[in-house]
Order: C-alpha cells, then structure tokens, then sequence
C-alpha cells in the first residue's frame, strides 16, 4: 500500500510540473535566429533572452548588442500581470511591464520615466520551439527601431 501511495503521489508531482510548464511556455533561454528576423538598423539587438522562476516571479535576463555595437545586459524581476516592476542595466528604460494575452503571448511594455519607450508582442509558437517580438521603440539615442525578431529555444 505504502509503495502505491509513493508511486501516486510521484505520478501526481511530475503531472504537475508538466501542466506548470505548459503553462507557461516564455520559459527558459532563447537566441536570436538573425537569418529568420528583420531588424532595424539604429536599433537595439537581444541576441539571448532567458525566462526562469524566482521565488514566486520571473526573471529576465537579456544580453545583446545597442546600436553601436557595444554589449548590452539588462534584468527585470516581476510578474506577467501587466504592473510596471524596475529594470536594470537597460539606457533606455528602467521599468518593464509584461501582461499575459494567451498561453503563449505576451504584451510588454518599457517606460523611460513616465513615457513609454517600447512595446512588444512576445509569442510562442504551438510546439514551443521558436517565438517572435514584434518591438516598436526609440533607443537610448531617440532614434525609433521597428523589429521583427524569431528566437529559437535552447
């Protein structure tokens, strides 16, 4: 009886985590397939973006190249409930917002101050390989970037 118990609660723990992560399917590290996206010249270019829990939010950590081609690498601790929570590192931005639209899409949003600097629509394709960001923004230097990245998940 005892080993029933042990291998039910087993089946029930690992049922679990298999719904958690389909559940949420940002999760973990993405690289920027540059041959599949359109990127704007004067723009900023995340090259990996990673999604992982901490504690009961989400952290992201994106590294990249800015417009001139130097290393970027910002950090955002928060929730996907559409509140605004601090970002660090970025020149352009010092909160960052996302908001859950579906299982796999998300809107994001970055202000500078009160003023909004970037939108974007994050989605995750069915089989949870690839995602796209459709980013529209002004970069640390004014300039406006429109992009259409595709990530591939590592």
């Amino acid at each position: 009886m005892k080993i029933q118990l042990c291998v039910l609660a087993l089946a029930v723990f690992l049922g679990s985590a298999v719904v958690c992560s389909a559940q949420n399917a940002q999760m973990g590290t993405w690289k920027l397939n540059e041959a599949k996206s359109k990127l704007a010249k004067g723009g900023p270019k995340n090259t990996t973006v990673v999604y992982e829990a901490s504690g009961d939010m989400i952290k992201a950590t994106v590294d990249g190249v800015d417009a001139s081609g130097n290393p970027t690498h910002n950090e955002w601790t928060g929730k996907f409930d559409g509140k605004y929570y601090d970002e660090t590192g970025n020149p352009a931005a010092d909160k960052r917002s996302y908001r859950r639209v579906n299982s796999h899409t998300l809107s994001m949003r970055e202000n500078k101050g009160n003023k909004i600097v970037t939108t974007a629509t994050i989605t995750v394709a069915a089989n949870g390989k690839s995602r796209t960001v459709v980013s529209d923004g002004t970069n640390a230097e004014g300039k406006h970037f429109h992009n259409f990245a595709v990530y591939d998940k590592q």
